[in-house]
């Protein structure tokens, strides 16, 4: 008798979770040289296969650019692997000789890792690539809409595992995709932490489980350009960014908030970069077309150039136009169009100095972007740094990309596909994950200084404090020990 697919996936689930056990006993005494050896292997067979599978992916999915997915892809393998592949993970990964301290990385064991449909493949690489690292085994479980693809990664990088000398099952994925079956996975007794990338719901369901997660939160990203910004870089640069693949990466731009006495400058400039400002009518088309009733985003206008949707929305544009851009005045519910827009669609605001741009960033960000990332275009060191004092948000980029830069390709940051929104966000980190995230450190330490007489007295004696020139004696070791500590510091 066949099972339909809800029993199937959640036997999937428990064989998965059991084979992945299995393989992390194993893979839990690497040297460091073998998983080194490893993961450059998966990294090199994913970034290989970089255009294929981003080809897979748009096909699949129907959202974003190929070109650009392949682009993703190649930083979510080779990217991240150049950016962790001198990190130490085996053993002991430093030494503190003055404080007398050996950190020793212990893997958490299996991670259940959830991969959204508009960077599936990418996800899937530095996820895997990452869990590796850290002497864990990776179970993926992906968006139902980006199965294939994602199993097509999921395969090529436990291949290329295995003649590296990994055990079989160390990185695999789910093929019967199923609500049931991927709560039965999350809650498996085996599986040691959760690494989601998603919609709400998705990292909502994570964080429900009752173990370690790693979530992000929505990035309703908002670009400030202030009135002493590079303004040609700027319009080059969020134009660019925004029709980046679409506008699939949740740090991709969302409303520019552009300084009054630069505004019709920058809208300018920005047209001459393929932006369509959108007039009264037909922003009020995209309005209905985006979101519905409820505030929710059409899944169908996700991911799709702007033809596509000016076209679905019942207008035409040109050719040459890259993005949609809508002139707004209000921020929350009563405007959906302030809302985080994952397509071509970007809205915009005026205000006058960076005070009011600050206010009204915060507006977006607070509106569903919390914890997430901001964008500032300006070349006043007092505004970039009020701003990043005064934002509720963990990436606060400064005159570059939004969808390149939050990721790691463009700036300093540590490259990721997964963002976390911190406490302002309901996540546990506002860092952007990595391998670091994905090992416990136990701690080796050796005693400093010899414990007060009192603490040695047995139940015989007199009870501590009961003689002054005890409680003294305590009171200086405390001071003495809190001096040293701050001094360290």
């Amino acid at each position: 008798m066949a099972l339909d697919l809800d029993l199937q996936s959640m036997q999937e689930a428990r064989d998965l979770a059991e084979a992945a056990y299995k393989a992390q006993l194993i893979w839990g005494h690497a040297t460091q040289q073998e998983v080194d050896r490893v993961c450059a292997a998966m990294a090199e067979a994913a970034f290989q296969a970089s255009a294929r599978l981003g080809q897979m992916a748009h096909e699949e999915t129907g959202y974003g650019i190929p070109a650009h997915k392949k682009l993703k892809n190649e930083l979510a393998s080779m990217g991240v692997w150049n950016s962790i592949k001198d990190a130490p993970t085996v053993g002991v990964i430093r030494h503190d000789t003055e404080r007398r301290i050996y950190e020793i990385a212990w893997p958490m064991g299996v991670i259940a890792a959830l991969t959204p449909s508009t960077n599936p493949t990418s996800t899937a690489m530095f996820k895997s690539i990452s869990a590796v690292k850290a002497r864990n085994a990776i179970i993926i479980a992906p968006h139902p809409s980006a199965a294939r693809c994602t199993t097509e990664t999921c395969q090529i990088m436990q291949e290329a595992a295995q003649k590296a000398g990994a055990p079989h099952n160390l990185v695999n994925c789910m093929q019967n995709i199923s609500l049931p079956g991927t709560n039965e996975l999350l809650r498996h007794k085996y599986v040691r932490l959760i690494l989601a990338t998603g919609g709400t719901p998705m990292v909502r369901a994570a964080h429900s489980v009752g173990k370690p997660a790693y979530g992000v939160g929505p990035g309703n990203v908002p670009v400030y350009v202030d009135r002493s910004a590079d303004l040609e870089k700027a319009a080059r640069y969020i134009v660019a960014s925004k029709a980046f693949d679409c506008s699939t990466i949740c740090a991709s731009e969302q409303a520019v908030v552009a300084d009054k006495p630069i505004a019709r400058q920058l809208e300018q400039l920005m047209a001459a970069q393929g932006a369509f400002f959108t007039d009264a009518e037909q922003t009020d088309k995209l309005r209905k077309l985006l979101f519905k009733p409820d505030g929710s985003i059409n899944t169908q206008t996700v991911g799709k150039p702007a033809q596509t949707l000016a076209g679905m929305a019942g207008f035409s544009i040109p050719q040459s136009a890259r993005v949609l851009v809508t002139k707004l005045t209000t921020t929350g519910t009563s405007e959906p169009l302030s809302r985080e827009k994952l397509t071509t669609v970007l809205g915009w605001y005026e205000e006058d100095g960076w005070e009011a741009g600050c206010e009204r960033s915060i507006e977006l960000i607070m509106f569903g972007g919390r914890g997430h990332t901001q964008i500032i275009h300006a070349r006043d060191e007092k505004v970039i740094m009020a701003f990043g004092l005064e934002k509720p948000v963990f990436r606060i980029l400064v005159n570059t990309m939004g969808t390149l830069g939050a990721v790691g390709l463009t700036t300093g940051l540590m490259p990721s596909l997964t963002l976390g929104s911190g406490g302002e966000g309901g996540a546990i980190t506002g860092d952007n994950i990595s391998v670091h995230h994905l090992y416990n450190v136990k701690r080796l330490a050796y005693e400093l200084t010899p414990p007060p007489e009192a603490a040695l007295r047995g139940p015989s004696t007199a009870a501590a404090g009961s003689n002054p020139s005890d409680a003294q004696d305590i009171e200086a070791l405390v001071r003495k020990v809190v001096q040293e500590i701050i001094q360290q510091k």
